[in-house]
């Protein structure tokens, strides 16, 4: 990777906080500093956010880079990107900023690192606009592992949206390089399951609710499999209030795809579930091996990695859209977008000539 400087614009396609985070794990990691401008632009709070910043300055920490711009409201930001070092970092949103759009940011600078990194990250476990951290261990993990990741991921405690609280450790182990990976052939769904949940002064009933909901809708479309959706009341392991449901379908190939939803005040349960029910269901329509999530969370590892990964994928979204661009810019790789037409359906497969990059400090 060219170690001048590259020039982004925050405001281009998805335009939000996915540019801020790829450019700096990708700036961190192949050691080219970056500098962005318009930085969220046409947000409704233009420029960083809470959380946003401290992906930044946890960032900056691990390769003890130097970081400009570094202030909430800020819409012109650089990083310039020293040496990755392994050791303890805590990030905390102080918000219910999620924590999943911590480790999003870490997760890549850490695996670059000499040794063992232990991330405690602190915000909001279950917060709107933003991967659940059920969503990142079920479904990111095992997938990201594929391409060599390995870490651990410890909840200590669910924080919700507004209060946040939240913590989460995670343990990354660092990789020589990655490998690429290929995802073409889905196969059949094979088990459906999920689980709902309530914490704080919240009744029990509306986790049932949830839930029986879930199921209700699901079986309408997939009539042969038992669906599991455990309803939990959430215990000691909780800061504030909060309901949500996460429902997981897990393919015969080992494909994963996820359908969540979060109570908000005034909401029934039951639409809460046939919302994520629905989310599941049209993820698993087409025939791709991903869903729309995982999608853009993938391309950073793609474009690391040594080889050429190519994943089938439904609709291809303005995120990952906007993820091919900033990786294109800042490293080597090269990305194509094909669509195919076949009996199933439309699908698109998303592929990469890794750039390959080498672990320097191992």
């Amino acid at each position: 990777m060219a170690s001048s400087t590259v020039e982004l614009d925050g405001s281009v396609m998805e335009g939000g906080g996915q540019i801020v985070r790829v450019a700096a794990a990708l700036s961190c990691v192949g050691g080219s500093p970056v500098t962005m401008c318009k930085v969220r632009a046409g947000r409704s709070s233009p420029g960083l956010r809470p959380q946003h910043l401290s992906g930044l300055q946890l960032v900056s920490d691990m390769c003890g880079g130097v970081l400009q711009g570094g202030a909430v409201g800020s819409t012109d930001v650089s990083l310039t990107p020293g040496k990755i070092r392994a050791g303890n970092y805590t990030a905390d949103t102080r918000t219910a900023g999620s924590v999943c759009l911590l480790l999003q940011v870490a997760l890549p600078c850490a695996l670059y690192a000499d040794d063992i990194s232990n991330l405690i990250l602190r915000g909001g476990t279950n917060a709107e606009m933003a991967p659940q951290i059920d969503y990142a261990v079920n479904v990111f993990k095992p997938i990201v592992e594929k391409f060599g990741v390995h870490f651990d991921c410890d909840i200590k405690m669910r924080g919700f949206y507004p209060k946040g609280g939240g913590e989460v450790r995670a343990a990354v182990h660092p990789v020589k390089e990655l490998q690429a990976v290929t995802m073409l052939e889905r196969g059949n769904i094979a088990k459906i399951h999920g689980r709902a949940y309530v914490a704080g002064v919240l009744p029990f009933k509306l986790a049932k609710d949830m839930a029986a909901a879930a199921v209700r809708t699901i079986r309408r479309e997939i009539k042969d499999l038992y669906v599991d959706i455990q309803a939990v009341q959430e215990k000691e392991k909780a800061y504030g209030n909060g309901n949500g449901i996460i429902i997981i379908a897990e393919s015969r190939t080992g494909c994963l795809f996820a359908g969540s939803a979060l109570g908000k005040k005034g909401v029934y349960a039951d639409k809460i579930g046939t919302e994520a029910a629905e989310m599941l269901l049209r993820n698993i329509r087409h025939n791709g091996c991903v869903d729309e999530f995982l999608q853009d969370q993938l391309i950073v590892f793609m474009a690391l990695a040594k080889g050429t990964s190519r994943i089938r994928t439904g609709a291809v979204t303005l995120h990952t859209q906007t993820a091919v661009h900033v990786a294109q810019q800042m490293t080597q790789a090269k990305f194509t977008i094909t669509k195919c037409e076949d009996e199933l359906g439309v699908t698109y497969i998303i592929e990469c000539q890794g750039s390959g990059l080498s672990n320097p400090n191992l």
